[in-house]
């Protein structure tokens, strides 16, 4: 492991100039449960690590006019365990709920779940030059590929982990992002770009550039949601496959609905076609499966993930059905 120095800022100011210095490979670090195991693993190898937590008043979760802000270093367990979240955003209160362990929960942070980098074990091989690490090919297409992407692959065949982006998205949340030019707010779900954008990365985020708040939408009379994950272990694990669900209902038929993915795609995966199949409907066994059925439809799973499609039929439409329960 290289040396790095360690930067602790106290400003966001501080942050972003850290970031700004020419020919400085700095990064941003908020509970070190990632970024370490990288710098462990050498697939990072950082001039300076920039304390994220240093800066006061990062952590909050805060009631406003217009909803629910989220500071970037507030911890996965203060997101599961706070009341207004479990009251009016069930599905982000489910997905912070199923993150890693307790222990991970209490020193990972918002901002570090939604920044993550994947897990593919290409990627994670220092001595393995793939796509995103600057190469020229995905070794997972021809390789071994049994936990890797069955919709938008191509340049990268790797997954999205976090458990917290499908359901923000779901639930229709907005990224502030600060930079030394000012700050800047986009929907969560523009955050997240595709290999074809950049396959070496997998937000918008520039070198600058700095996740500081995540703000939700306030919640609709009538808003249900839920989460659920498909894990091949029984606790701790990563998605298989996971689906965050946001719907709205007029009467008994749904008026409007999100369905957003994980452990399926390079970025979290809305299936709209499962939402145009729902939208007007009511929600029944049936129509839940047939929703499910035809966005698995558009899957391209690789030679040994085609069990996922399988996996992503249940699991959306267990998601869906659990949504729609008062």
């Amino acid at each position: 492991m290289k040396d790095f120095r360690f930067g602790t800022p106290k400003s966001i100011g501080q942050v972003t100039a850290y970031l700004a210095k020419p020919g400085v490979d700095a990064r941003v670090m908020g509970g070190g449960t990632d970024l370490l195991g990288e710098i462990k693993e050498g697939t990072a190898v950082p001039d300076v690590v920039i304390d994220l937590k240093a800066v006061p008043g990062l952590a909050y979760i805060r009631k406003e006019a217009d909803g629910i802000a989220i500071g970037a270093c507030t911890t996965v367990a203060d997101l599961a365990e706070d009341p207004l979240i479990a009251q009016d955003y069930r599905g982000l209160h489910e997905a912070a709920l199923v993150v890693a362990s307790p222990q991970l929960r209490n020193m990972g942070t918002i901002g570090g779940n939604l920044c993550q980098r994947p897990r593919c074990w290409y990627y994670r091989d220092a001595a393995t030059v793939c796509n995103k690490k600057g190469g020229s090919r995905c070794f997972a297409e021809q390789g071994r590929n049994k936990y890797h992407a069955i919709f938008g692959g191509g340049l990268c065949w790797a997954v999205y982990p976090s458990d917290l982006a499908p359901a923000l998205i779901a639930h229709g949340a907005a990224a502030v992002i600060a930079s030394p030019q000012g700050e800047r707010t986009i929907p969560l779900a523009e955050f997240y770009a595709p290999p074809i954008v950049n396959v070496r990365k997998e937000n918008v985020l520039g070198r600058q550039d700095v996740l500081r708040e995540v703000r939700l939408p306030a919640a609709k009379k009538g808003d249900r949601s839920a989460y659920l994950k498909f894990t091949e272990r029984g606790a701790w694990d990563f998605a298989v496959v996971s689906a965050a669900v946001r719907a709205e209902f007029d009467g008994r038929s749904v008026a409007d609905i999100r369905i957003v993915c994980g452990g399926v795609a390079p970025v979290p995966w809305r299936l709209t076609a499962a939402e145009d199949a729902l939208r007007g409907r009511s929600v029944t066994e049936s129509s839940a499966a047939q929703a499910a059925a035809r966005a698995a439809a558009d899957a391209r799973p690789l030679a040994e993930n085609g069990y996922k499609v399988d996996i992503l039929k249940a699991v959306v439409a267990r998601a869906v059905l659990a949504a729609a329960r008062p």
